[in-house]
């Protein structure tokens, strides 16, 4: 396989994925109170937004590399 064909399948991928989830969370656990031997933790949730905007340009962009590579095999 030609490596334009692989990067086109895995744009496709991944614009099929920033579709479906849309963003990507993950928690951080930080000390909220710190009084010597007593530490209280509190864990924070953070998120970060993918525009459908990334998706699209992905999806496209691997549609358009798919294409081109099988035109010129």
């Amino acid at each position: 396989m030609k490596p334009q064909i692989i990067v086109g399948i895995l744009l496709i991928l991944i614009g099929i994925v920033a579709f479906a989830y849309q963003g990507i969370s993950y928690t951080t656990t930080e000390k909220a109170i710190d009084l010597g031997p007593i530490q209280v933790t509190a864990e924070k949730t953070h998120t970060l937004p993918l525009p459908p905007i990334v998706g699209a340009i992905a999806l496209v962009g691997g549609i358009v590399l798919l294409l081109q590579g099988r035109k010129n095999a």
